[in-house]
């Protein structure tokens, strides 16, 4: 039976109760890490994260992902990259096709630069890795947080709600466009998404 390991991540409940730290599953990945380094004898096999636990009314859609991911590997002003960088995964498509609710821990973090279109919404996981790779996880720790709540206080979501009357907003066009990031990583077609080990 395929085996499943966890790691420390940091949850943002979209209800407003403070951040704090949950255990992000992990599976074995059904494909071959690229960026895999390892050269020992037994190759620790690639794992995919699994956000999806702890968002609420995401969809399930067989064989994809109703989530996405963006790389947090600076903050605004830094010369150098983390040596420690973060991945934020967000909910993307909702089972009933409405927008998820605006993340109200997050938008007491960002305060007057709050804007609603582009506000994060749902529950939002940030995971920690050890390299600039993004192939090994590690354990974050609240002690993660104040890097998280500068990056958060002036990075918005990479996707944008468009606004709507609520009666309108079960109209699947109305709900996410994707909004030009040069901090958005979006993965291959060929691959699922960021790996662990």
């Amino acid at each position: 039976m395929d085996q499943l390991y966890s790691f420390d991540a940091l949850l943002f409940p979209s209800d407003g109760r403070p951040p704090h730290v949950v255990a992000l599953m992990t599976s074995p990945a059904s494909f071959t890490d690229p960026h895999s380094l390892q050269m020992t004898a037994n190759v620790a096999q690639s794992r995919v994260p699994h956000p999806e636990v702890y968002m609420d009314y995401i969809a399930e859609i067989p064989g994809q992902r109703a989530w996405n991911y963006q790389l947090v590997e600076a903050l605004d002003g830094m010369n150098k990259k983390f040596t420690n960088p973060y991945i934020i995964f967000y909910p993307v498509h909702s089972r009933d096709m409405m927008p998820f609710p605006v993340n109200k821990s997050i938008r007491e973090i960002q305060g007057k630069g709050f804007r609603e279109d582009l506000s994060w919404r749902g529950n939002i996981i940030i995971a920690k890795y050890r390299d600039g790779r993004f192939s090994a996880m590690m354990n974050a720790s609240m002690a993660d947080f104040p890097i998280l709540k500068n990056y958060l206080s002036t990075h918005r979501s990479p996707i944008r709600v468009s606004e709507a009357p609520s009666s309108a907003r079960r109209v699947a066009t109305s709900f996410a466009e994707p909004v030009p990031s040069t901090t958005e990583a979006e993965p291959p077609a060929s691959e699922p998404g960021p790996s662990t080990k």
